[in-house]
């Protein structure tokens, strides 16, 4: 089968299609063979050898990607039958091998793919889907709640004004570029404005007209947080889930106490509950895209330009949920 593979940490260009043999099955495992794998801005960083939130060091050489979609093709010992066949999507964990025409996974981590969804969809679910999941259990949202979505075109982003305006709120989406902008105002937004333009705070307050925001959902962080955060009303939430102005491989979100709240990693989880909230989580998400409640924006590369999709990602080129399609 082919993979990409990576042999030697450091830039996008490490990344090389190669032949290599199929992975194998074991005891509770199946056999995927993928339509989608998703990539993650995670990757740029494990790729040039910062380990990030992974609990030991990527193992070179390796097959990246931890999130596929595909027809379940081959069955290790102790699966049942049924699954044979099926569409599935499921997210690895901590084991790579995504990037790929074939890879494994215990059964316990695949779902039926909703019919309505296609692979690429599926696995935008299972990952960006099931943090937005997460990050809206900080948020109550209705129609009295004005919500600010910074990098409103991002995967996240997408879901994030979705759900907000299906709740009745008021939704200020930003974006970086026209083409962006544009998509954000397609995609439901009450306002949709470019951060990159000097004056758009004030585009923002002119539309607000003496309101005050009351949720920001953050994955930027810097000079557009602290605009969207003074923007808050008493009791508003700044929620933080990234800091992507910082970059990836360092930097500080920005923090105002008692007022921002991060919620990745185990404050998610413990917010979710449960004997397996990550698997919780996936399961919202895949039934929010089923009854077409939110619909995940993809944007789609050929395995082999997985370089490409990478590069994309670290210049903010991309818009939406980014996968490779073998």
């Amino acid at each position: 089968m082919h993979a990409i593979r990576l042999h030697t940490f450091g830039p996008a260009d490490h990344l090389t299609l190669e032949e290599v043999d199929a992975p194998v099955p074991g005891p509770g495992q199946v056999r995927i063979a993928v339509e989608a794998a998703g990539v993650h801005l995670l990757d740029t960083a494990l790729r040039e050898g910062i380990q990030g939130p992974l609990p030991a060091p990527v193992t070179l050489p390796t097959t990246p990607g931890r999130e596929v979609a595909g027809v379940v093709e081959s069955l290790g010992e102790g699966v049942a039958a049924l699954w044979l066949g099926k569409r599935v999507v499921a997210h690895l964990g901590f084991a790579p091998g995504g990037y790929a025409e074939l890879a494994v996974t215990d059964v316990d981590r695949v779902h039926e793919i909703p019919a309505n969804l296609d692979a690429a969809q599926a696995v935008a679910m299972i990952g960006t889907g099931r943090t937005t999941m997460g990050i809206l259990q900080f948020a109550e949202l209705g129609p009295d709640s004005v919500v600010v979505v910074p990098a409103a075109a991002g995967g996240i982003g997408t879901l994030l004004v979705q759900y907000a305006r299906n709740a009745g709120a008021d939704v200020i989406g930003l974006a970086g570029g026209p083409e962006k902008v544009a998509r954000v105002r397609e995609n439901g937004a009450d306002l949709a404005v470019d951060y990159k333009d000097p004056d758009w705070a004030e585009k923002v307050r002119a539309h607000l007209g003496g309101r005050t925001a009351t949720v920001v959902f953050d994955g930027v962080g810097g000079d557009v947080a602290r605009e969207a955060v003074a923007m808050l009303g008493p009791g508003g939430s700044h929620i933080v889930f990234g800091w992507s102005a910082e970059g990836i491989k360092g930097g500080q979100p920005y923090l105002v106490d008692g007022v921002s709240e991060q919620v990745l990693g185990p404050v998610m989880m413990q917010k979710t509950g449960g004997p397996d909230p990550v698997h919780t989580l996936e399961l919202r998400a895949l039934a929010e895209a089923a009854e077409g409640r939110l619909v995940p924006a993809v944007q789609r590369f050929p395995l082999a330009e997985a370089a490409a999709a990478h590069r994309a990602l670290e210049t903010r080129g991309t818009t939406g949920k980014v996968v490779l399609e073998p």
